[in-house]
């Protein structure tokens, strides 16, 4: 018997953009080298090497994001312990929103997301550490 998919991605997208804040890659880009921000780049390590990097972003890949988070938990990383702006970023936009929601379940605040991702920074001008 197939599955029977109650809530799907454009539901959860809504959902997700409904309660993380999205800023636009303009305003991201005035946010960069701003103290109390941290951009986390969310994108696969292949992406990565493909396309580049935020200079300064930290990379967390999607999969290890609660785990990271979490002081209790024994991967969990320093950074998301700070009292800071998390400014969460993929390449679209989407794995982005849908990690915001998990970060502002477990507690983490304030959060918001790059609108567009990684793909509307460069088409903005961001900066961008390209691969070697």
């Amino acid at each position: 018997m197939p599955q029977t998919i109650t809530r799907g991605i454009e539901t959860l997208l809504a959902e997700a953009n409904a309660r993380v804040p999205a800023i636009s890659a303009e305003a991201a880009k005035d946010l960069l080298t701003r103290d109390d921000h941290v951009f986390v780049d969310l994108r696969d390590p292949r992406e990565l090497e493909r396309e580049g990097r935020i200079p300064g972003a930290f990379h967390c890949p999607r999969g290890m994001l609660e785990f990271w988070i979490d002081p209790a938990s024994p991967y969990h990383k320093p950074v998301f312990a700070a009292d800071r702006t998390f400014v969460f970023f993929c390449a679209g936009g989407w794995r982005s929103a849908l990690a915001g929601v998990t970060a502002l379940d477990m507690g983490l605040k304030p959060v918001v997301h790059l609108e567009g991702g990684f793909g509307a920074w460069v088409k903005a001008g961001g900066p961008v550490d390209r691969p070697a």
